[in-house]
């Protein structure tokens, strides 16, 4: 009974700091030094580790794919497949998990010790709105980077699977063919499916990292627990939604074809 009570004040709880963090993004401009920081630390932790993760995923899709299309003589199809996979699911789902491991972690942990060290209580005594001075930040940058991560991501995956059906005898479609195919199959919905999963995940880590920090006590031991708790609680949000938001997209027919 203390679980359920605990899972819904936890849940009532990030629904607060949501609403509250989206009000304080009224004072944006006047912290546009902070949103901008935060958007090159996303930028400069997670491109080099998504690019290097995007393009063998596209490799290894490509790899699973192509040999069983040219059972069938369908080999050709296999560029439509491979940007449809990164575009729809891998896309933002990978990218989102990254973004959770490399940054959000480093959200929680920056605010769970300044939670700890009592800097939290030092900011409201100061009349700084902690999450104006902290949360909104980092929601707005997380918000607004996702989406082109997940747009770099699938660019660079989907350019893995062009190399190896380049490279590989058992599907041997040349680059021109490939390309071809992604352009005939993907339209600018398959995109938009994934931004809209990339856009809701960005809110859902921000404010899952952030308040786990917030909710930080004890010692610096506790900082390492509200990490780990933060990345776990992150992924099942992510897992979680991207059912139901693929859910909603078939049934509005967004990024799909029938």
């Amino acid at each position: 009974m203390n679980a359920v009570t605990g899972f819904f004040q936890s849940t009532g709880e990030m629904i607060k700091l949501f609403i509250e963090t989206v009000y304080w993004c009224k004072a944006a401009f006047r912290n546009r030094d902070k949103v901008f920081r935060q958007m090159a630390e996303i930028g400069n932790y997670t491109l080099p580790f998504a690019a290097l993760i995007s393009i063998f995923v596209g490799a290894a899709l490509a790899l699973e794919t192509g040999p069983q299309l040219r059972l069938f003589g369908l080999q050709e199809n296999i560029g439509g497949i491979v940007a449809t996979g990164m575009l729809r699911e891998l896309g933002p789902v990978m990218t989102s998990m990254l973004v959770v491991g490399r940054v959000g972690s480093a959200m929680t942990a920056e605010i769970g010790s300044m939670s700890v060290y009592q800097e939290i209580d030092a900011l409201k005594t100061m009349d700084i709105n902690p999450v104006r001075f902290l949360v909104m930040p980092r929601f707005l940058a997380t918000f607004i980077t996702l989406p082109f991560l997940v747009v770099y991501v699938d660019v660079i995956g989907t350019f893995g699977g062009a190399v190896v059906s380049a490279v590989n005898h058992k599907i041997n479609v040349p680059f021109g063919i490939y390309y071809r195919n992604v352009k005939l199959y993907i339209e600018f919905a398959d995109v938009l499916h994934g931004l809209i999963k990339a856009t809701v995940f960005g809110v859902m880590i921000s404010i899952a990292c952030c308040y786990v920090g917030l909710k930080t006590r004890g010692g610096p031991r506790e900082i390492g627990t509200s990490v780990t708790k933060a990345v776990v609680l992150s992924f099942i949000l992510i897992l979680v939604f991207d059912y139901f938001i693929t859910r909603l997209l078939i049934l509005l027919h967004i990024g799909y074809h029938f």
